[in-house]
């Protein structure tokens, strides 16, 4: 019985989801964009969230997730995201949009809000997007990231694992791996909010996609922090 519950409960969420995916507006997805710029400010801005500039210059790619964890029978953690690519020629990509979320069973009440930013370090990473879910720490090895304040803890082999996580939790510390959540390309955002017909792989690799201005800040500051 409680089986039967869990799998009506994601079913019922998935289809209202979608449902309110289809209904979000222009407005409602550079809402998005800038509520995830936001986060990353934040994270800089905060000398204990900050990314050390020895990280951002590994970046090959960076994500900003907004999540919200809330639920009485199970703990359901579903939200949003925006992907960034560094291109071969050095300069940052349009920005992408992402589902994020991760389902876990337990009896959990009351809400939180999720902010993380993921940085990848590697050119094959971001590319599992582009096939279908990514599962983190299950398709790429992530871990949880070294603080500003915690430069000294910095090793190549930090440097060089896939995915390093930054998230306001602090239980997570450097080097510790991490192991849940996935993020999925939400290509009918990119398809609606830039009147294309391309998807991910071609808004982060190519420069068929015109840039929008709701998302030239989003794209300077990343460049910015990665010089």
């Amino acid at each position: 019985m409680k089986r039967f519950l869990s799998i009506v409960l994601i079913t019922l969420f998935a289809t209202t989801a979608i449902q309110a995916e289809r209904a979000l507006s222009r407005d409602d997805y550079v809402t998005r964009f800038e509520s995830c710029e936001a986060i990353l400010r934040e994270f800089m801005e905060d000398p204990r969230y900050a990314i050390p500039q020895a990280v951002l210059r590994e970046a090959k790619a960076i994500i900003i997730t907004n999540q919200f964890k809330a639920g009485f029978f199970f703990g359901l953690k579903d939200g949003y995201g925006v992907i960034l690519a560094k291109r071969a020629d050095g300069t940052w990509s349009n920005p992408g949009m992402l589902n994020a979320g991760e389902a876990s069973f337990g009896l959990q009440a009351g809400g939180t809000a999720i902010e993380t930013v993921y940085i990848l370090t590697d050119e094959a990473t971001p590319r599992i997007l582009y096939k279908g879910r990514f599962n983190i720490g299950v398709d790429a090895k992530a871990v949880a990231g070294p603080k500003a304040a915690e430069a000294e803890r910095i090793t190549r082999s930090m440097l060089d694992t896939p995915v390093l996580v930054y998230a306001k939790n602090k239980g997570l510390f450097a080097g510790v791996s991490v192991r849940g959540g996935w993020l999925q390309a939400n290509n009918n955002a990119i398809r609606s909010y830039y009147n294309t017909r391309y998807t991910l792989p071609e808004l982060l690799q190519g420069d068929w996609v015109p840039s929008q201005p709701e998302t030239n800040h989003l794209v300077e500051f990343v460049t910015q922090i990665t010089q």
